[in-house]
Formats: C-alpha cells, structure tokens, sequence
C-alpha cells in the first residue's frame, strides 16, 4: 500500500516538515510518480492492533514481563529507607536549630530584661546617694548653726565682771580694812545671815559683792 506525504503525515500524526525530512533521509520507501510522491506502507502497520502483535513477537516474553513486573530488590528498599533517615535527620536539624535559635532569643530577652532592671536600680540607687548626701550637708549646717547659735548664746547670758559693774567682792574688800582675822569672820557672817533678804548684797557664783555706789553698808560693817 501507498501513501502521499500528506495522507502519512495524518496517517501517522506527524507533522509535514517531519516527512519531508525523513524523506530526504531516505528513511521511507518512496517512489515518484508524474511528479507525485507515494510512500510504500506495510499493510500491518497500518492496523494498530496487528501492530502491537508483532511489535510484541519481536520482543523476548523475559523481557516484556520484565517491564510489566519490576522486580524490588533489597538495595532498592535500603535505599528508600536511607532517603527517609536522611530526609528525618534533615528535619530534626532544621527543629533543632529552631528550638537553639527560640532558647538565644528568649536568653537575650532575659539579659535585656536584667541589663533595664541593673540600669533602673543603679540609677536609684545614685539619686538616693544624693539624697542623702543632701540631707547629711543639711543637718550638718544645722548643726553647725544651733552650736554657733548656743555659743553666741552662752556669750550673751554670761555676765559681765563684777568690776565693771563698779562692785567689790565682800572678801576682797575686808582685805582692804584694818581688821583682824575674827573680826572679819564676824563681819562675813553677818553678811551671809542677810544677804537673801537685803538686796543690797549682791549673790553670784557663790560670791557676795557689794554696790557703795548705790547702797550704804556701815550697819553691817561696824564691829
């Protein structure tokens, strides 16, 4: 049987160019005819059950169940078990280096956390310093002052000598006068029987003195 390019290219589906080429390659069985090409076709080939047939004649029975039936080898199954460990370890890496990277962020976080609480508590910590510094400079200036104000005090109340005041000291005097030792014991007693009831004798620091500018003593100095 013959065909025309055209009526094998549908025949075969296969495009033009693709029998033209073969053509050329003197790949089919051709003649020319009145200018018209025909290509010699089997008669089987035409009929695809009767294809089949002897496609499967020239091939060996051993082979063709061969490919219908893959045998599984042991290599085969140690294989798939290896890429599935490989594949498992693979992904066990990858949850490990999730949970490390999960564990550092949380550990920064917690060191961040420290670091802001350190910051916050020495920075209390120097103001309270201050405070206290304050308040120590405070009461020392305080201090400082009341003593000042006490001594100024102290100054002020202390009384002025006596002879300043134009006083003389009961014993003193007696010195200054021509009398004897008794003599002036009496008159020492007579002044101590009366000195908390006259108030023209003068009592301080366990001392009598005596005013002759403003009072007159002869009736406690005549012996």
């Amino acid at each position: 049987m013959r065909l025309t390019p055209d009526e094998y290219a549908i025949r075969f589906k296969m495009s033009r160019e693709m029998v033209n080429s073969k053509l050329k390659a003197k790949k089919l069985d051709y003649t020319i005819e009145n200018g018209v090409t025909y290509i010699f076709v089997e008669s089987e080939i035409l009929e695809p059950n009767k294809q089949e047939e002897i496609a499967k004649k020239k091939v060996p029975a051993t082979v063709q169940n061969a490919v219908a039936r893959p045998k599984t080898t042991v290599a085969t199954v140690l294989g798939l078990y290896q890429r599935e460990n490989q594949h498992l370890k693979d992904k066990i890496l990858q949850l490990e280096a999730k949970v490390d990277k999960l564990i550092d962020d949380k550990e920064q976080m917690l060191r961040d956390e420290i670091d802001k609480i350190q910051r916050v508590y020495f920075s209390k910590d120097e103001q309270l310093k201050n405070i206290l510094e304050l308040v120590n400079t405070k009461l020392m200036l305080e201090q400082t002052q009341t003593i000042h104000d006490v001594e100024s005090f102290e100054k002020s109340e202390q009384p002025l000598p006596m002879a300043t005041l134009g006083c003389v000291e009961l014993r003193e005097y007696l010195k200054t006068l021509n009398l004897r030792a008794y003599q002036r014991k009496v008159i020492k007693k007579r002044f101590l029987a009366v000195y908390d009831t006259d108030i023209r004798i003068i009592q301080r620091s366990g001392k009598l003195y005596l005013d002759f500018s403003k009072y007159d003593y002869s009736d406690l100095l005549t012996y």
